[in-house]
């Protein structure tokens, strides 16, 4: 059986695919949005019905105009509001009335205005969910749709056909991109308008556009986000099967105060962001122009495997350039090999570079410039390369395009051609768009089209990563760093003293260096002789987060008259600078200092969208001068620290130098796991520094720790404080079939594609006939994206997997999508042919059942065709009520109170 919706996302489809549109509030007084929208949708010759509504007309641009929606009496698929803000809840229940289920709410004066828009935007909202109307906007530029002809929007520009979705939350973005973008003939799919997204927000836009055929490739532009986990969710869904790109504004604080006024949402850490996108396979553009060029080079299929580029050239100049935009962008110009040298020699003038840039000179012809670039294609360093060439006397621009259309098509690795000039290089260009060879007018746009390509290979392979808590089986461990945290909670403290900070370390088994309290000079001498000369003295006081900014350190003390100058001339010191603190006495540790340490920084930041957010980088004293840190949203795994520690200038810090042997890269990674460890098991988290963190060739030692906590609402569900879910290891569960063939329950992961393409394909049309009603010739990639790459929270798919002398294989699928209201999902379950009637089904369903008990959700239900008597059995015998569906006698619905 299967849910009542096709696919994900389509829930909100009649918002982008409606037959009919009614205009409320459609106007003839010019410069009116409902002039506007009524002009549009007429010119752009919408291919199904338009019925305007406005009381105040009867015609309105040459067409019979409706008092109110009702009036109609025709079925209407999406209703356009373009009315005043404050009749808006009163329009759209008259929109509820009229049986309509979507709509798209074009008028301002909401969240953005303050107090009072937030009150009508509530009312909006209560209105809608009472009706079940979907809507987009408020305070949105509107839909078009250029293959159904569909223009609803109040923009003078009409996007031309094409396979690029672009969604935005400013209109004005838009209609300027729209503008820009058709006299260089680049189309559009789809052009959506989010506005404020009190409703339907990124997240069901991009389900919606994983599915919908005309989408090959998306733009974003973002301001600000409200729902991140369901943003990650979606984003990393949909850049599994297609190229996304993002562009968002608010990167400097300016820029995050305009975009928050601008659309009420939250706008987080532009770090944190850039972070959230490399996790979810995304491109990011940070300029208008590489926004276009990014889309249109993957949207073409160009890809790349690495990041190192060959340059070739006929003028040294313009070969320079780019070597120098590839350096600002952090590529790497490819370090040709001997023979590719060797070879060079032989095909090119003496007079040649001799080196990366290739320049051929001025006078190549055709046959020598097709030998470099061939040459340097065959290289294993090389990943990529950029042709280049620049008008000459002698040069032969349309002869050296073909030969290098030629070699493009031939070879698997892409060729990016940048034919400087413009009218001589005009017939080229278009040869290279012909043959699908990316072209571009700089050498800069060229490498930035490059780094678009190589930033999406490399952004894949983090999206490919889940990585599972490990602390399951530690749990005590867990429970004892929870009571230190609700111990300080019940006393009001928020701050964690250096003891409770470190004991939080050790739960974890993060390596700690022992800390003492001495409330005396007397008790911190004697405590000193008992650790062994030298030791550390630090400031003991729950108003002192930082001790160094109040000369609270003091380190090296080598004998007990040291350690009593050090309390006296410290807390003259604190006293003076910080008079109102209250000291407890001084902490007390050995010195730890080995000859090969490394200091550094692990810590924890909590970002107002993203929540939690792992860091590293270089510590000690000077941290926020050096200013080196990397950081990722956990969960973590080692291909995901390893690539976090390289992006740090720590990480050349690590290796042997000046006699002192390489750092234990294995026990840094180890520490930043079992951070990320904590951060996913201890939702109360709130900061977390380990500073100095000391790393040698033996291993890691925590010295020092600040941990802030915070209270969390009560209920919370597990892992709701994160914008990525951890892989739920815990519903993993073993057995055996009656016959002693091992099998394994558990939640479906993104590896697992091809296993569940195997097992959908193997299907019988009969068994996929009663799981999809109707037959499903072969699982297409943006279903099995979608079936493998799932938000844990709000959805499960529960596999079953035998183990064969061959090899693990899916036999059956039980999965859940919750529905918007949060309270309630629809279920989907199907076994293979071959393994029906073996109690496959009522494990994977209970289990379903139990998980979404678990999780507090209200009610399951689903559609399963009538002649389905297996599955109705089934629900039977689990508790699920059945009902013939009164608008199909075929289907039964079923549901289940939870």
């Amino acid at each position: 059986m299967k849910p009542r919706t096709q696919g994900f996302g389509l829930e909100i489809g009649k918002l982008f695919e409606p037959q009919s549109v009614a205009l409320i509030g459609a106007s003839e007084r010019e410069g009116s949005p409902g002039t506007a929208v009524l002009r549009n949708l007429l010119r752009a010759r919408f291919k199904g019905r338009i019925y305007p509504v406005n009381p105040n007309y009867d015609k309105v641009q040459r067409r019979r105009c409706f008092a109110r929606v009702g009036d109609v009496g025709k079925e209407i698929d999406l209703a356009v509001i373009a009315t005043p803000a404050k009749v808006v809840p009163d329009v759209l229940d008259e929109c509820g009335q009229a049986g309509i289920e979507a709509a798209i709410i074009i008028s301002a004066g909401f969240r953005e205005v303050g107090k009072s828009g937030q009150t009508l935007e509530k009312a909006t909202l209560r209105v809608a969910r009472r009706h079940g109307i979907r809507f987009l906007g408020p305070n949105c530029l509107g839909v078009q749709r250029p293959d159904l002809g569909l223009n609803a929007t109040f923009s003078h520009c009409m996007a031309k056909p094409g396979r690029i979705a672009l969604v935005s939350q400013s209109g004005a973005l838009c209609t300027a991109i729209l503008d820009w973008a058709r006299p260089r003939g680049i189309g559009f799919s789809c052009v959506i308008s989010s506005g404020i997204a009190a409703d339907a927000d990124f997240g069901e836009i991009l389900d919606y556009l994983v599915v919908d055929p005309q989408t090959q490739a998306i733009m974003l532009y973002v301001e600000g986000l409200q729902n991140a986990r369901r943003f990650m969710s979606a984003l990393r869904a949909a850049s599994r099967v297609k190229p996304v790109i993002v562009m968002k504004s608010g990167r400097h604080s300016q820029g995050s105060k305009a975009a928050a006024s601008h659309t009420g949402a939250l706008v987080g850490s532009d770090e944190v962001f850039e972070s959230a996108i490399r996790r979810a396979g995304v491109v990011r553009a940070r300029r208008y122009a590489q926004f276009f060029a990014a889309a249109s080079t993957l949207h073409s299929g160009v890809r790349t495997q690495g990041r190192k580029l060959a340059i070739v050239t006929n003028g040294g100049g313009p070969g320079v350039i780019a070597a120098d935009a590839l350096a600002d962008l952090g590529l790497d110009l490819a370090t040709l090999g001997n023979d590719t040298r060797a070879r060079l020699d032989k095909q090119l003038p003496a007079a040649w570079s001799g080196n990366n840039p290739v320049d051929v000179l001025g006078d190549a012809d055709p046959e020598r410039y097709a030998a470099a670039l061939e040459t340097c294609l065959a290289d294993e360093a090389v990943d990529a390369a950029l042709a280049i060439l620049v008008p000459q006397s002698i040069s032969d621009p349309a002869g050296v395009a073909a030969r290098v259309a030629d070699i493009a098509e031939k070879s698997r690795k892409p060729v990016f051609t940048c034919w400087m000039g413009e009218k001589t290089m005009a017939s080229s260009r278009s040869l290279f768009r012909e043959r699908r060879v990316p072209t571009y007018m700089t050498p800069e746009a060229a490498v930035e089209a490059f780094a678009a390509a190589a930033a999406y290979n490399a952004n894949q392979k983090l999206l490919l990563q889940v990585p599972e808590p490990l602390s399951r089986r530690d749990k005590p461990s867990v429970e004892d760093a929870r009571l230190i945290i609700e111990t300080a909670l019940d006393e009001k403290r928020t701050l964690l003293d250096v003891v409770e900070s470190k004991a939080l370390l050790a739960a974890f088994d993060i390596p700690i260096l022992p800390s003492a309290p001495a409330r005396d000079p007397a008790d911190a001498v004697a405590l000193a002789q008992e650790m062994g000369f030298p030791v550390a003295m630090k400031i003991r006081s729950p108003d002192i987060s930082h001790k160094t900014d109040v000369d609270g350190v003091r380190l090296g003390l080598s004998s007990g008259h040291d350690v009593r100058t050090a309390w006296r001339e410290m807390h003259e010191a604190v006293g003076t600078s910080r008079p109102e603190a209250r000291l407890q006495g001084i902490m007390l540790e050995r010195m730890w200092q080995p000859p090969a340490g490394r200091e550094l920084m692990v810590g924890v930041i909590n970002d107002a969208v993203f929540g939690p957010v792992v860091s590293v980088g270089l510590g000690g004293t000077m941290v926020q001068v050096i200013g080196d840190r990397s950081i990722a949203l956990p969960p973590l795994n080692r291909f995901l620290v390893r690539r976090m520690i390289a992006r740090t200038r720590a990480a050349s810090y690590l290796e042997a130098f000046r006699g002192k042997p390489a750092a234990s890269m294995e026990a840094l990674e180890d520490v930043i796991l079992k951070v990320s460890e904590m951060v996913c098991e201890l939702p109360w988290l709130q900061e977390m520094d380990i500073n100095p963190l000391i790393v040698d060739e033996n291993g890691a030692m925590a010295v020092d720790a600040r941990i802030a906590v915070r209270r969390i609402s009560a209920g919370a569900r597990e892992y709701s404080h994160m914008a990525i879910h951890p892989y739920p290891s815990n519903l993993v569960e073993e057995d055996e079939l009656s016959d002693g063939l091992r099998w394994t329950l558990r939640p479906i992961r993104p590896e697992d594609a091809v296993m569940e393409r195997e097992f959908v394909n193997g299907l019988s049309e009969r068994s996929r006939y009663l799981r999809f009603m109707y037959v499903l010739p072969a699982i297409t990639p943006e279903m099995l994206s979608r079936f493998t790459q799932i938000d844990y929270d709000r959805e499960m798919a529960l596999i079953a997997v035998v183990h064969e002398d061959a090899g693990d294989r899916q036999v059956g699928v039980a999965r859940y999508v919750t529905y918007p209201d949060g309270r309630s999902c629809e279920f989907a379950i199907v076994v293979g042919d071959d393994w029906q009637r073996r109690g496959i089904a009522t494990r994977l369903l209970q289990k379903l059942i139990d998980i979404a008990r678990e999780r507090r959700l209200e009610r399951m239900d689903g559609i399963v065709l009538r002649e389905n008597r297996n599955m109705q059995a089934l629900a039977e015998r689990l508790g699920f009520r059945q009902e013939v569906s009164r608008e199909d006698p075929d289907l039964v619905a079923l549901t289940l109170e939870l």
